[in-house]
């Protein structure tokens, strides 16, 4: 975090000396709240969350280790400066092992609470770094996106164009085509790229608690909120947010995101005051969001807010000329030394429909690696289904002179589909409507429709 970010509480009775400290933390460029006795700044610590706070020992209301203590009930991650003209040596031992980070006795110095500060600032940005890696994808780097062919080529010079601008961008595509790995390309070629990416799928966080890991929460807002806790747009402050499946999010959520968008602020679940960001939102998502516009599922205002810049990644099949490039990269990232594929199992490759994408053709790799004791893995090692099933039917002519039922035509084409969507899923009803772009409803209308059983009542478990 930079100073201009960092959020500090000064509590402190006398009245010249909280003068001083806010005079110098504004000086030095922080966002400074000052109270001045301790039961004002207990009301303060239950409001908001800081980066760090300083107080005094001995005050009126509550005193500095009655601060220490809310402090560390309420938000552990803040840091505790405690100052005091009472104090022994014991007195400040004795902050620092109830969880304070240092102590400085009256009178001080400016340039040793300055350092102090620092210091303990310093420190607080690292553990925020820390935080992030421990939930972050492996860092991203320009080469990862690979791909000569047209539709890549055209992908790959947007991005560093797309990259500079400061607008919102959406990233579309099916699931696996590599659309994180785009949305990191935006922020790290970016004015912002030594702030901090922050990435979330908005499916895999259930609707009731979405909200607060956007937003954050105030203790006691609701049932579990034990502690204050930052949302992710306060994390990503000065950098960029990535929003994945942004198409899932509830309608009642995509108001609040609009107005972040709109506005620069946003309020925590249970607060009631407006905190200011300024965040680049990368969205993502794998429908077709003007049809779930249309469908009344999403937002106009808010996808036209998103839509600012459009960048599509193509299927895999649609680039198939990349599969040799690809396949060597994923090679030489499982360190395969001298191994390789075939001709001939690259022709299996070339010819196969890829319905996971790139992750598929990924994880097929580092499948072929382990299961093959050769160097070179031919067409005899590649799994029976690559050769078996049949990729998409293109566009051509029909002999149609002699007439032809189209709806019958359509129909066995669309069970065909929802056959393989079956198979490829394990019978999953809930991935295949995924993997079809359909909703689980429409789903289960056409399997009833054509009369599909089967592997369709295995996924029965799976989707109910």
């Amino acid at each position: 975090m930079s100073p201009e970010t960092a959020n500090i509480l000064v509590v402190e009775d006398e009245g010249s000396m909280r003068e001083v400290l806010t005079m110098l933390l504004e000086g030095e460029g922080y966002d400074v709240t000052a109270a001045s006795d301790g039961t004002e700044g207990m009301d303060f610590i239950e409001k908001d969350i800081f980066d760090l706070i300083i107080t005094d020992i001995k005050m009126p209301g509550a005193t500095g280790f009655e601060i220490l203590k809310k402090s560390k009930d309420t938000s552990p991650e803040t840091i505790v400066i405690m100052i005091t003209a009472f104090g022994t040596m014991e007195s400040g031992v004795e902050a620092m092992k109830l969880g304070a980070y240092d102590y400085i006795h009256k009178p001080f110095k400016i340039d040793e609470i300055r350092h102090i500060i620092r210091n303990a600032m310093d420190k607080r940005r690292l553990s925020v770094k820390y935080a992030l890696l421990k939930q972050k994808v492996p860092a991203f780097e320009v080469e990862n996106i690979i791909g000569k062919s047209a539709p890549m080529q055209r992908l790959l010079n947007m991005i560093p164009r797309v990259a500079q601008s400061n607008s919102n961008a959406l990233v579309t595509g099916q699931s696996g085509t590599g659309k994180e790995l785009v949305a990191q390309a935006l922020h790290t070629l970016s004015p912002r790229a030594e702030k901090t990416f922050v990435a979330i799928n908005c499916a895999s966080i259930p609707e009731g608690l979405l909200e607060s890991e956007l937003f954050g929460h105030m203790k006691g807002s609701f049932t579990g909120a034990h502690l204050n806790k930052q949302g992710l747009f306060e994390v990503a402050d000065e950098g960029s947010l990535f929003l994945d499946e942004i198409g899932l999010m509830p309608l009642n959520l995509q108001s609040k995101l609009l107005r972040a968008i709109e506005h620069g602020s946003f309020r925590r679940v249970g607060g009631t005051t407006d905190i200011n960001c300024n965040v680049r939102v990368i969205a993502a998502t794998n429908k077709n969001l003007k049809d779930a516009v249309k469908e009344g599922g999403f937002r106009e205002d808010l996808f036209y807010r998103l839509n600012v810049i459009p960048l599509h990644v193509p299927l895999l099949r649609e680039r198939k000329d990349d599969i040799p490039l690809l396949v060597d990269h994923f090679l030489r990232k499982n360190s395969a030394g001298t191994r390789q594929f075939s001709g001939s199992a690259m022709k299996v490759l070339m010819d196969y429909a890829w319905p996971g994408n790139i992750r598929e053709l990924e994880n097929l790799v580092a499948q072929m690696l382990i299961l093959s004791d050769q160097d070179i893995i031919t067409d005899s090692d590649m799994p029976e289904e690559l050769s078996i099933r049949p990729e998409p039917e293109k566009t051509g002519a029909f002999d149609i002179s002699d007439g032809m039922d189209l709806d019958e035509e359509l129909a066995n084409i669309e069970r065909k589909y929802l056959l393989a969507a079956l198979k490829e899923t394990g019978g999953n009803k809930t991935e295949a409507a995924k993997l079809l772009g359909l909703k689980f409803r429409s789903l289960r209308h056409k399997l009833t429709k054509y009369d599909i059983k089967g592997l369709e009542e295995e996924g029965q478990d799976h989707a109910s």
